[in-house]
């Protein structure tokens, strides 16, 4: 809940009317628990079921990476639509724990390759790849002069196979299979823009992260004009309130390099062999640095290997995590213990790198 303070310097009555009775309801009756998470503690299970039992007004920064819809094990079971549930309630139930001024910042990337059903069908001809010289006007000359021949016949006269005089003849050199459904790129940022505006929040501001690039997962590289994956974004949400804006909590060096630039660059998780997508220690270590004081609580209610808890930690934040798999919830405490014997230690230069899953 507010401090008393807090409640004098806060005045409700300048946000928006149809804010100010969701706030006056948030701050005088809080959301029904009185056994709240204690900080300094990952919890096990649904995000979606934790989030009501925090404190009201009590987590000055979340930040966290939820799943991409990229076909993560740990995302297996979710459909888009599930996936959409599952964002839009999360950033939902955030509004009432974050203080007012607090920040809410995601960190995501557009899906790549969202497999669209009514999406025509690519008709790729992969010129520096073809196995055989014959052309289509080579098969239909043959056709002109052998009018009674299959496609069969065809191949055997020309010497190639009968695939190739069918996809000669029809175009059909389809990128992802005769019978998939064609991929496309499904931009995010404005689902998760409407989703925080819809629960209350209003987006203050957003930075790409430009990370290694992912040559070994962009396969299509050489079939197609698509670029390889090599950035994502963070967005930052506001939750209307008083922000103390410290300009000593960055050095004047960090402000000019990080602290007010738009692009952030670091390398990725060099390995991820204990979770599928862990993001950089770099990473919740700007946005904490950035946005909290020491002693204030951070949240990541997709904690995963529990990246963000040791930034807090090193920092001297307080955390609260949640994550779903068990297993996580084991490897972020261990993690935790051994990762917080060290101070913060700023990234190395990036080098190429091949691995694209970078997250908690």
């Amino acid at each position: 809940m507010m401090t008393e303070q807090a409640q004098v310097d806060f005045k409700i009555e300048r946000l928006p009317k149809s804010l100010q009775s969701t706030f006056r309801e948030l701050y005088t009756n809080g959301n029904g628990h009185t056994d709240y998470l204690r900080p300094n503690k990952i919890y096990h299970g649904d995000a979606r079921d934790l989030l009501p039992q925090i404190e009201p007004n009590s987590i000055a920064l979340s930040v966290w990476s939820p799943p991409y819809f990229v076909g993560k094990e740990y995302e297996a079971y979710l459909s888009f639509e599930d996936w959409q549930d599952l964002l839009a309630t999360v950033i939902r139930l955030h509004f009432p724990i974050i203080q007012p001024g607090g920040f809410l910042v995601i960190n995501i990337a557009d899906i790549l390759c969202f497999r669209d059903p009514d999406m025509p069908r690519i008709q790729a001809e992969a010129v520096n790849k073809k196995r055989s010289p014959v052309t289509r006007e080579d098969v239909l000359q043959a056709m002109t002069e052998y009018p009674t021949y299959n496609r069969y016949q065809l191949a055997k006269l020309l010497g190639c196979s009968e695939q190739t005089i069918d996809r000669r003849l029809h175009g059909n050199n389809i990128r992802g299979g005769k019978y998939e459904p064609q991929t496309r790129v499904k931009v995010v940022g404005g689902l998760i823009e409407a989703w925080g505006m819809e629960a209350g929040f209003y987006l203050y501001d957003r930075r790409i992260w430009v990370k290694d690039a992912a040559w070994e997962n962009s396969r299509w590289a050489s079939l197609s004009y698509r670029s390889v994956d090599e950035f994502e974004y963070l967005y930052f949400f506001w939750k209307p309130g008083i922000t103390k804006y410290n300009r000593e909590r960055l050095s004047p060096e960090e402000w000019s390099e990080w602290g007010s630039r738009g692009v952030w660059q670091f390398p990725s998780v060099r390995a991820n062999d204990d979770h599928e997508a862990k993001y950089p220690l770099e990473l919740p270590l700007r946005t904490i640095r950035l946005l909290t004081d020491p002693e204030e609580t951070v949240l990541d209610c997709f904690i995963g290997s529990g990246t963000t808890a040791i930034a807090a930690i090193q920092t001297g934040r307080q955390y609260i995590g949640i994550e779903l798999e068990e297993k996580y919830v084991t490897l972020s405490n261990t993690r935790i213990k051994s990762g917080t014997q060290t101070t913060y230690i700023a990234e190395p230069e990036m080098e190429p790198y091949a691995d694209q899953s970078s997250r908690t």
